[in-house]
């Protein structure tokens, strides 16, 4: 089955990952503005360090993205502080900062994607995370998209139903379809959503949309967050950055966070792309999205997000690829 390609402009924050990483900025400036106490806050985070050598970034790749910072975002489906191996990405952004602009582009990758992981061949990219944690997911990032991602930011599903309940609920309109998959819904209408509620209601895969309206009903739970959050007072918010920072697990330090401090206003986030452009669905040992061709779609990707207009791909992509193409015989 086909996937069209999805690009919308938009001024607002847009889904899981990126809505929880400028939340951790924006929340820690308002609660204080004195360095050991914002420090003390960001410190709550569940830090890691990776060794950027084992994270496949080619010296092509990191001259030709010199100018671009690229971070990895990962939604996993744990529903406690775990962010180990055995926790898919069910959600996976990339945050494309231009250093230059301040642009910031946002790359989603449905999670269904047919790409070749180090270790365990071609399989749907969500395993990478489970299989390798957060190294191995920005390693098959790198090497399936030529990138040159070395930084993440993972959070749970239950951070998202956690701050909707400490800000007393979220409003949203549900249809007949979406019923069903909404515990303590029975009709059509706008509704006050719990946390559960409005997890459940994001997360629905089974209904018409497929992806493309799960990641709008994503985006839309996000967006009431934030217009809500805009209404709370200090303690308040306070009280939210002491909720949420704990449950966040990343490399980026609060170092690196308050480098970010100065230009944090000239930030400008212009665009959400869904990637692969171009899909069909197969049945092997379970259903895949196939890129057609990831050679193609990579090269796509690299004019639009980074400008590249003449990008040649990878050698190893290009290998990926027709790998692919040999598994599934989608060469077109």
């Amino acid at each position: 089955m086909s996937r069209k390609k999805e690009k919308k402009k938009r001024r607002g924050l847009k889904i899981f990952g990126i809505t929880v990483l400028v939340l951790v900025i924006i929340l820690a400036i308002l609660v204080g503005s004195i360095f050991w106490y914002v420090n003390s806050k960001l410190s709550k985070m569940q830090t890691i360090d990776l060794n950027e050598e084992d994270l496949n970034v080619s010296s092509q790749v990191e001259e030709n993205l010199s100018e671009y910072r690229n971070i990895a975002i990962f939604g996993i489906d744990s529903r406690e502080d775990s962010y180990s191996k055995g926790n898919r990405s069910d959600c996976i952004i990339i945050a494309s900062i231009n250093n230059n602009t301040k642009e910031v582009k946002l790359l989603s990758v449905y999670r269904d994607t047919y790409v070749e992981i180090e270790g365990h061949g071609l399989d749907k990219i969500t395993h990478a995370y489970s299989y390798g944690e957060a190294p191995l997911a920005i390693k098959t990032l790198n090497s399936n998209l030529d990138l040159n991602i070395k930084e993440f930011i993972t959070v749970n599903f239950d951070v998202v139903k956690d701050i909707i309940d400490s800000i007393g609920g979220v409003e949203m309109s549900i249809t007949s379809e979406e019923v069903p998959h909404i515990s303590g819904i029975t009709k059509a209408g706008t509704y006050n959503l719990t946390g559960e509620q409005a997890l459940s209601y994001a997360r629905i895969r089974y209904a018409s949309g497929g992806d493309y309206k799960r990641t709008e009903r994503m985006r839309d739970v996000l967006i009431a967050v934030a217009n809500k959050v805009k209404t709370m007072n200090v303690s308040q918010l306070n009280n939210l950055v002491d909720e949420l920072l704990p449950k966040v697990y990343t490399n980026i330090t609060a170092a690196d966070i308050f480098s970010l401090f100065p230009s944090i206003t000239s930030f400008n986030i212009t665009e959400s792309i869904g990637w692969p452009y171009e899909t069909k669905g197969i049945t092997l040992d379970r259903w895949y999205g196939v890129p057609v061709t990831l050679e193609s779609n990579v090269k796509q990707l690299h004019q639009e997000l980074f400008n590249e207009t003449e990008y040649e791909p990878s050698g190893t992509v290009k290998t990926i690829s027709n790998s692919i193409v040999q598994k599934t015989g989608y060469s077109n």
